[in-house]
C-alpha cells in the first residue's frame, strides 16, 4: 500500500489547525486537539499523521470489493 500524500497542515493565530487534503478542507482542529495534533506531526512522519487524524485514506481493498461477484452488477 503506498504512503498517504498530498496533505498539509496549516497553524492559526488563534490556535486553530487546519489540515487539507489536495486542497481541500479534510479537519479543523481546535484547542487540546490541535495541539496534540501539532505535536504528533512534529514527532513522526506527517503524512501518516495527517491521513491518521483525518480518516481521508484508502484502506488498500478497494480494488478488491470492487472485484467481488456480488459488487459487479448484473447483466
Amino acid at each position: 500500500m503506498p504512503a498517504p500524500a498530498g496533505f498539509t497542515w496549516t497553524a492559526r493565530a488563534d490556535g486553530t489547525v487546519v489540515v487539507t487534503h489536495r486542497g481541500r478542507k479534510a479537519a479543523t482542529l481546535r484547542g487540546e486537539r490541535a495541539a496534540r495534533f501539532t505535536e504528533e506531526v512534529e514527532a513522526g512522519d506527517p503524512q501518516e499523521v495527517m491521513a491518521r487524524w483525518t480518516g481521508a485514506y484508502k484502506f488498500g481493498n478497494e480494488r478488491t470489493a470492487r472485484e467481488h461477484p456480488r459488487n459487479r452488477g448484473r447483466g
